[in-house]
């Protein structure tokens, strides 16, 4: 008979299933969370908050309207196709190809309108575009 005490030996806790079971609800969770404010966006365009305007001596000033009109350098463009307004595009760029195309587009035009000036301005060989915005001050008081 041995009634020696035997030495105890220390539990170990073994940490490693319990972090795989935490890794995989972490992931469930991030799968399954649903992002709501994206889902309740309201866009309200176009608003930014900008500097002190800058002249561009190289610039082609095209407006658009929201019914659609459109104008070059102030000048109104006769027709909206696509050819009549590349053609304005070409005769109002001064500076050939380097020139910059600066559409201001009221809030409530097409999207298509935009459009077209952007392919009458590639179609013209303009490819520098740019967007005119109003500073979120003054779309706040409007």
């Amino acid at each position: 008979m041995n009634f020696r005490p035997r030495p105890k030996e220390e539990p170990e806790i073994n940490l490693i299933p319990f972090i795989d079971v935490l890794l995989v609800i972490l992931i469930f969770l991030m799968l399954s969370t649903t992002y709501s404010k994206f889902t309740e966006m309201q866009l309200r365009l176009p608003v930014a908050d900008t500097e002190a305007q800058r002249d561009y001596p190289k610039e082609v000033l095209v407006s658009v309207s929201s019914e659609g009109n459109y104008s070059v350098n102030r000048q109104p463009v006769m027709g909206r196709s696509l050819g009549e307004l590349a053609e304005a595009l070409k005769a109002g760029a001064k500076a050939g190809s380097e020139s910059v195309v600066i559409i201001y587009a009221d809030a409530a035009a097409r999207h298509q309108s935009v459009i077209t000036v952007m392919e009458a301005a590639r179609r013209a060989g303009l490819t520098q575009i740019t967007f005119a915005t109003q500073s979120s001050s003054a779309g706040e008081a409007n």
